[in-house]
């Protein structure tokens, strides 16, 4: 009797880790399907921006009247919007990756031939793919209500407004870590809200007590607003701001790196 010593079989990887356009498809379906985010990235926005700024189309934003080429207080207030949702849908995207690995998932997904930094990058590109329809959709409400402004604002703070907000995917994955996975998203819509009201996303910081504004420049909000809004004013570029957007990146990653490291211990 002749035995047959089985071989090993090499395992294929796919290119790119296996990420592919047709994984991303369903990731971002994924994520419209979701009513939840679908209210805070796309709906709420646009609602916050027909109450609160549509009424201000006419308020000029400094000393030019709007009839006479200057910018409205709604421009300011569509913009704002805009970084809300986009924030929104960050830091969705990073509480996903954050929940799925703690639910098991992730070590399911070690049995194929994905790439763990591929599944990540898959599901950080669906939230920024849906911060850029949220942005869009900000954007399209206030052009249809009358808002005015030249293609380079347009495009320089639909820009900033989008790839700013990544710094709150970093954000998504502390939380996920830190806190029990079926209420990360509990934790995120009324963290962010506040991040937003105190960090004078919904409100400018002038219209605040003294030591509130003193404490509003130090939230993590306060940059990617002031950057976002920046083209608006013409004001220049926000140093303030830029430190801000740095400093709470560094926070964010570092410390959702130490609890992703904490956790891999654990689990």
């Amino acid at each position: 009797m002749t035995l047959v010593t089985p071989t090993a079989r090499e395992r294929t990887v796919p290119p790119l880790g296996g990420f592919n356009l047709t994984l991303l498809g369903i990731e971002l379906k994924r994520r419209l399907a979701n009513r939840r985010t679908l209210i805070f990235t796309l709906a709420l926005p646009i609602v916050l921006y027909i109450v609160i700024g549509v009424p201000q189309l006419n308020t000029p934003l400094s000393t030019t009247p709007v009839a006479q080429g200057g910018v409205s207080v709604a421009a300011y207030i569509m913009v704002s919007m805009a970084v809300y949702g986009s924030m929104f849908s960050s830091a969705a995207a990073g509480g996903a990756v954050a929940i799925e690995r703690s639910m098991g998932w992730s070590r399911q997904l070690r049995l194929t031939p994905l790439n763990p930094i591929a599944n990540i990058a898959t599901k950080i590109i669906a939230g920024l793919m849906l911060g850029f329809i949220s942005v869009l959709g900000a954007f399209l409400a206030g052009a249809i209500s009358g808002v005015q402004l030249d293609w380079q604002q347009w495009l320089a703070c639909g820009l900033i407004a989008w790839l700013t907000s990544v710094i709150f995917t970093a954000l998504g994955l502390l939380l996920g870590y830190l806190v029990p996975s079926e209420n990360v998203m509990q934790f995120l819509g009324p963290i962010l809200g506040f991040l937003a009201i105190f960090g004078g996303l919904f409100v400018p910081l002038s219209n605040f007590p003294v030591i509130m504004q003193d404490i509003g420049v130090w939230l993590p909000v306060y940059g990617v607003g002031e950057l976002s809004r920046a083209p608006l004013t013409g004001s220049g570029f926000d140093l303030l701001g830029l430190g801000n957007v740095i400093l709470w990146l560094v926070i964010f990653s570092v410390g959702a790196a130490l609890a992703f490291r904490r956790d891999t211990k654990r689990v």
